[in-house]
């Protein structure tokens, strides 16, 4: 069984326990976070089409996202400062698609860009919505065409991806490799942003109520 090409059961059993998964715990993570964005986002569309009446499930959904955003840029992010650093393992598994690449300087930059605009419409309120309510405009289009490109990118991959992690029927014991401390992160980026829009829910009044005042006259 030595022409395998995956490391002694031992070695791999140390990396998996030291990084929880590795190389291909590193990419479940940031694709299962994906896949909790897509439905989060998916939800953000419904409520941009019917923006009159859902107004506050946007701002509570568009804080929830918050948390998996997070996690999503800190996995990718850990796996290009692992790679660029010269770590073999992520050597061996190589960067991602050229193309790829190319497009996620655009993808941060504008997601930071429509959140944190969004973030701040919030704090200052309707009355101080002006220049942020168009940057947080012309941010979403952006942030809504190279997201699209990056997903599409991805999406063949995640069926496979997901399947593989299917590993025992008890995910909190794994034996290493690093499935329920990957589940526990994904849990915990949904909670981080699950308690930042239940504290900021108490300023979605000011908004909601003068949005309804402004399509009533």
């Amino acid at each position: 069984m030595q022409s395998r090409t995956l490391a002694p059961p031992s070695a791999g059993l140390k990396d998996r326990r030291s990084f929880a998964g590795g190389t291909a715990g590193n990419e479940l993570l940031t694709i299962a976070t994906g896949a909790v964005l897509i439905v989060l986002l998916a939800v953000i569309g419904l409520t941009i089409l019917r923006i009159h009446g859902l107004l506050s499930v946007h701002l509570f959904v568009g804080l929830v996202l918050v948390g998996p955003l997070v996690l999503k840029m800190a996995s990718t992010g850990y796996r290009f400062v692992r790679y660029y650093g010269g770590v073999p393992a992520y050597r061996r598994k190589g960067p991602p698609p050229h193309e790829l690449r190319l497009l996620a300087p655009l993808v941060v930059l504008s997601t930071v860009a429509v959140f944190g605009t969004g973030v701040a419409l919030l704090l200052v309120g309707p009355n101080g919505r002006g220049t942020l309510t168009l940057a947080h405009k012309a941010s979403f289009i952006v942030w809504l065409a190279a997201t699209a490109l990056h997903v599409l990118g991805h999406l063949v991959d995640l069926p496979r991806s997901l399947r593989a992690d299917r590993r025992g029927e008890r995910p909190w014991d794994d034996r290493g490799s690093g499935r329920g401390a990957r589940a526990l992160a994904v849990a915990g980026a949904l909670a981080l942003g699950l308690v930042l829009a239940l504290l900021a829910e108490s300023r979605f009044s000011a908004w909601t109520s003068s949005h309804a005042q402004f399509h009533l006259h």
